[in-house]
């Protein structure tokens, strides 16, 4: 998959992208509210060669796109199949240099609309962590709708964390 919006370009991962994508994950901040710890020299090349390999979609294997704006790497879209039936979950991380600007809302708008029209998936969801309320506002902006917020259900670096679950249907689109 890959598609142009007004300012950025979606594609998948090439080899020349391993600089920008270390400086989006090598950040304790970034990391956060992410599954993973921040990246490292020593994991840096193993997790890169992770999204080069997630270049196709199927129901077998994620989808990994680089956000780019001008020549720079600055975000990362995720999306696999869940066990549900034409159902899909997505997920993004963002430079913090990118934001404020609406990139996210540019880029994860139009790969839920791609994925509806090409994919022909039934639902799109978003599991976040519920402190993270930029993510949580960006679910909104492009139509989600918070459908569950689960107490103390997630154990995630060291601790029990709240989770919210984001879905939106073809006919949720504006």
């Amino acid at each position: 998959m890959e598609f142009k919006t007004d300012r950025l370009l979606i594609r998948p991962f090439n080899e020349n992208d391993l600089q920008d994508v270390f400086h989006l994950y090598n950040n304790d901040a970034t990391c956060k509210y992410l599954l993973h710890d921040k990246w490292t020299d020593e994991n840096k090349q193993e997790e890169f060669h992770k999204k080069l390999e997630n270049n196709v979609l199927t129901k077998e294997t994620p989808l990994n796109l680089a956000v780019v704006s001008g020549a720079e790497v600055i975000g990362d879209l995720a999306v696999w199949y869940t066990e549900m039936k034409d159902t899909v979950e997505i997920g993004y991380t963002f430079s913090q240099e990118a934001s404020g600007r609406g990139y996210a809302t540019e880029a994860v708008s139009s790969l839920v609309k791609r994925l509806f029209a090409e994919y022909d998936v039934h639902r799109i969801q978003a599991n976040l962590d519920a402190r993270n309320e930029a993510s949580q506002k960006l679910c909104e902006r492009i139509g989600m709708r918070k459908e569950a917020h689960f107490i103390q259900d997630f154990w995630s670096k060291g601790e029990w964390t709240d989770s919210i679950v984001y879905g939106m249907l073809l006919s949720d689109l504006d």
